[in-house]
């Protein structure tokens, strides 16, 4: 494509996100959740732009998306391209979606060139967990992981996800038959990166190592209410004061280990008024590493902490985990078809760990996945004032068209292909 041309095509992607952006539950801002009226909206403007490619739209049992590119001969491998289409509330318009959107830019731009696989696009269903408070519904579907649990899980209406399904005209039956076929050789996500690194590395594309492991716990500091004007500082118990001490030492660990980051995003004392020294704090702590090993020593390390300064203090301490979700390694040899596809572009290649959890956890656990951040502008993300900036949605595609050469010539994929 000459310079003129792919700049208007990234200028396309941008107007295609922003367009998906008003289908939303909400007249102010952008909600759109699980299968929610709004989806079918979405689901409908996809399949307006697929059309010209002759690329029937299809759902299947979970809600997810699906339009295949056929290979160059019946019967081969297909490559999946894919990310989320639902959203957090209050929105940006590129979370997700243009990890879609992409990828329909990338079968257009190949004017019906066939390669030696297929390329599949998948728009999952659920990803952020808002409506059920239960993440990845869409792509667990493909790994065969969305169980009968999961099914019985229900929002705030007291809608199940079965429920929902049905009433969306799907069969919750059929959701086996949305699992992934033997017949896939891998998965790529493109996806903001959500934060503010390669805006300070002043890059505009990263390949994903790996997406971070992650613990959730639950802290509560014990002591003992009383008055606050007539209670001396040495004969205090108080909850507040231990908690404030163990989140400055939160801080100081995450700081100090490269790569970590700790986060205690919640805060409860009781009983919360003003004039009594709170007998009970209540704190979430969110550690997050790209190694296993580093997390878990953190998050024993900051249990130990909290035991010492409740000792101290003449208070006690108690702890639940609430999640530990293991990382998850990227393909290494698409992460590394990658960077050479970001080196073609004229960018620097950068590799990088994602904080975020993502679809490709969910799909490395069949097939193999990696991903393609995109600079985020501000670090900005779940929030209206998400952008991108249109070169580097540019480059975005043309790194894409770089990578589907390199696998079509990849003797790895070849193999990879005859073994499937």
């Amino acid at each position: 494509m000459t310079t003129t041309e792919m700049r208007e095509r990234a200028e396309e992607v941008i107007a295609r996100c922003r367009r998906l952006a008003t289908f939303s539950e909400d007249q102010i801002g952008t909600r759109r959740t699980f299968l929610s009226s709004p989806m079918r909206d979405c689901h409908r403007e996809i399949a307006c732009w697929l059309e010209p490619l002759g690329l029937p739209v299809r759902l299947d049992a979970a809600g997810n998306l699906r339009a295949s590119y056929p290979a160059a001969q019946s019967a081969a491998p297909k490559l999946l391209f894919g990310s989320h289409l639902d959203t957090v509330p209050n929105a940006g318009a590129y979370d997700g979606v243009l990890g879609v959107v992409l990828a329909v830019s990338l079968l257009e731009a190949l004017h019906g060139w066939r390669l030696p696989f297929g390329i599949e696009i998948v728009g999952f269903s659920e990803e952020e967990g808002v409506r059920f408070g239960t993440p990845f519904i869409g792509s667990r579907a493909l790994v065969g992981t969305l169980d009968a649990e999961v099914l019985k899980v229900q929002d705030g209406g007291r809608i199940s996800v079965q429920k929902a399904i049905e009433d969306f005209g799907l069969n919750p039956a059929e959701i086996p038959q949305a699992r992934l076929s033997d017949d896939y050789f891998g998965y790529i996500e493109f996806h903001i990166e959500q934060g503010p690194v390669l805006e300070e590395l002043g890059l505009p594309l990263a390949a994903v190592q790996s997406i971070a492991g992650q613990s959730r716990l639950e802290f509560i500091f014990l002591g003992r209410s009383n008055h606050a004007g007539t209670t001396p500082m040495h004969l205090r118990y108080d909850a507040v004061a231990a908690a404030a001490e163990w989140i400055s030492a939160v801080e100081q660990l995450a700081r100090s280990v490269t790569g970590l980051v700790a986060t205690v995003g919640k805060i409860e004392a009781k009983p919360g008024a003003t004039n009594v020294i709170a007998g009970e704090t209540r704190l979430t702590l969110d550690v997050r590493h790209g190694s296993d090993e580093i997390r878990i020593r953190a998050v024993k390390d900051l249990v130990e902490q909290a035991q010492q300064i409740a000792g101290r203090r003449r208070l006690t301490a108690q702890w639940k985990t609430l999640l530990r979700q293991p990382a998850v390694a990227m393909d290494p040899f698409l992460v590394s078809e990658i960077e050479r596809a970001i080196a073609k572009t004229g960018a620097a290649p950068h590799g990088m760990v994602s904080g975020a959890g993502h679809d490709a956890m969910i799909l490395a656990e069949k097939i193999p996945a990696a991903m393609i951040f995109l600079r985020t502008p501000g670090g900005i993300s779940h929030d209206p004032a998400e952008s991108v900036a249109v070169q580097d949605v540019e480059m975005a595609i043309e790194c894409g068209l770089h990578l589907l050469d390199q696998l079509a010539a990849s003797r790895i994929i070849r193999e990879r292909i005859c073994r499937a």
